[in-house]
């Protein structure tokens, strides 16, 4: 049990990190305009009409840091988690400023994932069946394939406002609620840090987002998650701990996986982009973007509770029956509710939007010629950077 001055301690710490965070982000707003981290709306795969600072990542990583040295004991793990944090932040700062080459990136991540395994954070074993499959030589590939695959999981869903930072919010906590089950404290303070981290910098990152986190928060949230994971989650005692994680990142790890398919079929390269993730599915379905945010928050909310369902020291018997009921259910809720959204005539009694809007022609019309106005703004001050340019 947690006593209560594990719970003080927790929570003040959570606190810390928020307010960190939320008080660093416009100071990071103004440093993004200063070096030019701008996201420019050039193609329709981008869901924003006007230009956007981004590097809003480095607000939730200076918060996080700072926390953690307050907060967490002094061992080998903090130290690599912090380091090779500080390496994917600084890769993404470079990208949202200079636009690297995706290979490059993607080199720098497989550095830094082989770093951190060397390190002594790596998946060892795995539970299946009940029974510990040591994974030996392979347990070095597998933790770089792990650490790499979720970092640019949380790097291609971050596609509309606050989506990424909520996805790994909701993942931050299905991951403490694992680690608080199993009775280890040790790293459910790096988890709870990491929660304050992201609640801090969602106002600024809700729709309509003033800063976008960028490859900076993206590729930083996703090594962090990856690591917290393999410390909590992959080495948890669990009949099938394998599923536990692969339940919490359902959502983003999905979206990836299908993403490379869809492209390699198509005949381009993996790491082109394109618009068929997810989020752009629901909303050429004719979902708003808050709308596709709650319902892609709710689907990752969903599978990590399959996830806690799956811990012996939740339900001892019967965990799998039950973890199966849980998900029937749920998909069963989705279903309907997916499919009165999915009706313009019903979705506006749902009360996940604004109804006024909806029924009045002149406001919509005011927000359509808004939008297009921002658009507009977008191509001249493109048009105006490429002349300074030149």
């Amino acid at each position: 049990m947690i006593d209560v001055i594990t719970l003080i301690y927790g929570l003040v710490a959570l606190v810390c990190a928020g307010l960190l965070s939320f008080a660093s982000t416009p100071a990071v707003r103004v440093l993004a305009f200063k070096i030019g981290a701008i996201d420019v709306p050039k193609d329709n795969r981008r869901m924003h009409s006007k230009p956007i600072p981004r590097i809003g990542g480095l607000a939730i990583y200076l918060s996080f840091g700072l926390t953690c040295l307050f907060f967490c004991s002094y061992n080998r793990e903090l130290f690599i988690l912090l380091v090779g944090g500080l390496l994917m932040v600084t890769l993404g700062v470079l990208d949202d400023v200079f636009r690297l080459p995706a290979i490059v990136k993607f080199i720098c991540q497989i550095a830094i994932g082989v770093a951190t395994a060397l390190g002594g954070i790596r998946i060892d074993q795995i539970g299946i069946g009940g029974n510990y499959v040591s994974l030996g030589y392979f347990s070095i590939p597998i933790t770089v394939l792990w650490i790499v695959g979720l970092s640019n999981a949380i790097n291609l869903i971050d596609g509309l406002d606050g989506l990424s930072c909520g996805i790994s919010t909701i993942s931050a906590i299905s991951i403490l609620g694992v680690i608080l089950l199993q009775g280890d404290k040790s790293y459910a303070v790096i988890a709870v840090i990491l929660i304050g981290a992201c609640f801090g910098f969602l106002p600024f990152n809700k729709n309509p987002a003033k800063i976008f986190m960028g490859d900076t928060g993206s590729l930083f949230l996703g090594y962090t998650l990856s690591v917290i994971s393999i410390l909590g989650t992959f080495k948890m005692h669990a009949a099938i701990s394998v599923l536990v994680p692969l339940f919490i990142f359902a959502v983003p790890l999905t979206d990836t996986a299908f993403a490379f398919i869809r492209r390699v079929l198509s005949g381009k390269s993996p790491f082109s982009p394109d618009r068929g993730h997810f989020h752009h599915r629901l909303v050429d379905m004719g979902f708003t973007q808050k709308e596709t945010v709650k319902i892609l928050y709710s689907i990752c909310g969903i599978f990590g509770l399959v996830a806690l369902f799956m811990c012996e020291n939740l339900f001892p018997k019967y965990k799998l029956i039950k973890s199966i009921a849980v998900v029937v259910i749920a998909l069963a809720i989705f279903i309907v509710t997916f499919l009165i959204m999915k009706n313009p005539k019903t979705r506006i009694h749902t009360g996940l939007f604004d109804e006024d809007v909806e029924n009045d022609p002149v406001e919509k019309s005011k927000i359509l010629n808004e939008e297009n106005e921002n658009k507009e703004e977008s191509v001249q001050a493109e048009e105006r950077s490429d002349e300074d340019g030149k």
